[in-house]
């Protein structure tokens, strides 16, 4: 056989080698989808095992349902869900299922939604592990959590999860209005204990808060109003029917407040989402995260208590970078505070997308009241050692907002941060040592 033979040979063999490959699991006997009429027959014929998706598209038309303990899925296969009104992949009252490596999506036409990518309820100790969801265009969340226990979401990619809709808010009497917004969430968490948000890659390429976009869709019009004022609601801004509160939805959110505990939010990417980190919980570590472009980093409300921010990097947010304030869920037995926010970079504050929206009287630390009178305070933060960067000069009034009465944060205690002055100064009141 000649040498040119020979290579052709090789190549040959290793075509057929990934072919093979690409149709049957590795080893470990596990079974294929590819052996059963479709991947819900190879789930239900295969309860407590792990199910391969080899590479390729495998178009659904209704929810995958996972419902036994140690099943799952995984695989370089990618599924393609042709119905909006279905989820991808729906978990519920099992423990230990994986999903692992394969990628979810809607096709061109189907990708807007109210559904979700994964939807997991009642769930302990899930894996979900370099798991792509694509395209999956909600108002609801590409990946979301209910009454979990023990999940981890590790080294996903969530990207395009947002869609223009309308935010109705007419049965809340504080509010009283709906408005056209764009809305959703890359990562939802609610009623859930010990969940670990790890390595994720969260990121919003379509839905960029432009001028454009906002006079395309009429952003921040208000379609329905009630007869009378929400409570919540100054006057200037009932009459004016308009927000400019339009961009909803957050990349990673934690809620349920007295429910939602012992949560790790850890080296997570955002990019471009609406709010950043949202968390209505208690016991977090938000730490080594790197949250760009959006208008608001984080925030913690509603009862958060003992919450620690560290090590993170906001980068261009426009409304502020971390904040924490009281919200109407906030009472007596449920209070805000005893937390710490150190060591983190806010860089480049006032330059994302959405800074023409918000204009310079943003600060990038808020500490703020509570929504209604009755709210307790916000109390007992350690602010240190944390860094303001800016490019030129300032977009900022103060660097920091401590809101007043009624009821007005009580023990912040601030040391070894540099904060350069904004227009207006380094803070609006002085801040204790």
């Amino acid at each position: 056989m000649s040498h040119l033979s020979k290579v052709w040979s090789v190549v040959l063999v290793f075509a057929l080698a990934r072919e093979a490959a690409s149709a049957d699991p590795p080893p470990g006997l596990d079974p294929s989808v590819t052996a059963y009429p479709s991947i819900q027959a190879a789930i239900d014929a295969n309860p407590g095992r792990m199910v391969y998706v080899p590479a390729g598209d495998h178009p659904i038309s209704t929810k995958i349902r996972i419902h036994t303990d140690r099943s799952g899925l995984y695989g370089p296969g990618r599924i393609i869900q042709r119905v909006a009104e279905q989820p991808i992949i729906e978990i519920e009252r099992a423990a230990g299922v994986e999903l692992r490596d394969v990628t979810l999506t809607r096709p061109e036409g189907k990708q807007e939604t109210s559904n979700e990518g994964v939807l997991a309820i009642n769930a302990r100790d899930l894996v979900v592990e370099n798991v792509r969801v694509i395209d999956n265009q909600t108002r609801s969340a590409a990946i979301a959590l209910r009454d979990c226990h023990g999940a981890r979401i590790s080294h996903c990619l969530v990207r395009n999860y947002m869609r223009v809709t309308i935010d109705d808010r007419t049965a809340d009497l504080n509010w009283g209005y709906a408005f056209n917004c764009t809305d959703g969430t890359g990562i939802s968490v609610r009623s859930s204990s010990g969940t670990l948000i790890e390595a994720n890659r969260i990121i919003e390429d379509n839905l960029r808060p432009t001028p454009e976009i906002k006079a395309r869709h009429k952003l921040g019009d208000w379609v329905k109003k009630n007869p009378e004022k929400g409570r919540l609601m100054n006057q200037q801004a009932w009459d004016a029917a308009y927000t400019d509160n339009w961009q909803q939805g957050s990349a990673i959110i934690v809620t349920s407040p007295e429910q939602s505990d012992l949560t790790r939010i850890l080296g997570n990417h955002i990019e471009n989402a609406a709010q950043g980190i949202d968390l209505h919980c208690d016991h977090a570590i938000v730490s080594n995260n790197v949250v760009v472009n959006s208008f608001m980093g984080m925030k913690a409300m509603h009862g958060s208590r003992n919450i620690l921010i560290t090590g993170n990097q906001f980068v261009k947010n426009s409304l502020w970078a971390i904040g924490l304030m009281p919200g109407v869920a906030s009472h007596t037995k449920n209070t805000d505070g005893g937390s710490i926010i150190a060591n983190n970079i806010v860089s480049d504050f006032g330059h994302g997308d959405a800074h023409w929206i918000w204009g310079l009287e943003r600060s990038p630390f808020r500490f703020d009241h509570g929504q209604e009178p009755d709210d307790p305070p916000l109390a007992d933060v350690i602010v240190q050692g944390n860094v303001l960067s800016s490019s030129g000069t300032p977009r900022y009034r103060y660097a920091v907002r401590v809101e007043g009465e009624p009821n007005a944060p009580r023990g912040l205690h601030f040391s070894n941060n540099l904060f350069p002055a904004g227009s207006g100064g380094v803070a609006n009141t002085e801040l204790n040592p």
